[in-house]
């Protein structure tokens, strides 16, 4: 099980429009969840000719327990309207520790613990979401150990 994360930067993050099925999912059926909610994101944002405008993401609010109130979806180009269960959203302009992560996704509270642990030392609290890009897609990397993750965490 390799994991190595790159550098924890301080950023500002700009707003960013979204297209989202939310969810209260138990953790154990995040992966169908995110496969069926990118699924219809997708085919809304066709439906409506609205260009997704990055990797898929998953926005956790809260700390994440035995369930987690999640949102699965794309940053989108242009407004989107709410239809077939797909929600407009907003991933928001603020200041965030970020790092990426590669390796599989259960090795990603590795990546937390440490932009936690950076955001203390430098006297920040966290936010109570966050969010993470996927940037790797398992059906064309089968490797865990290639998978790349950006994970963002708001301060508070």
């Amino acid at each position: 099980m390799s994991q190595e994360k790159t550098g924890i930067r301080l950023v500002q993050r700009p707003e960013q429009p979204t297209a989202v099925v939310r969810e209260k999912v138990p953790m154990g059926e995040l992966p169908p969840f995110f496969g069926r909610a990118f699924g219809a994101v997708m085919a809304a944002a066709q439906n409506q000719a609205v260009q997704i405008a990055g990797p898929p993401f998953g926005l956790y609010r809260g700390m994440p327990t035995d369930t987690v109130d999640v949102e699965a979806g794309f940053p989108v180009a242009a407004p989107f309207t709410g239809s077939e269960g797909v929600a407009a959203g907003i991933l928001p302009a603020c200041q965030a520790f970020e790092a990426t992560h590669t390796g599989p996704y259960d090795t990603l509270s590795a990546t937390y613990d440490a932009i936690q642990a950076r955001m203390k030392e430098e006297g920040f609290s966290p936010a109570d979401s966050m969010w993470e890009y996927y940037l790797s897609d398992p059906a064309t990397e089968p490797d865990p150990a290639t998978w790349k993750t950006l994970v963002v965490w708001p301060v508070a």
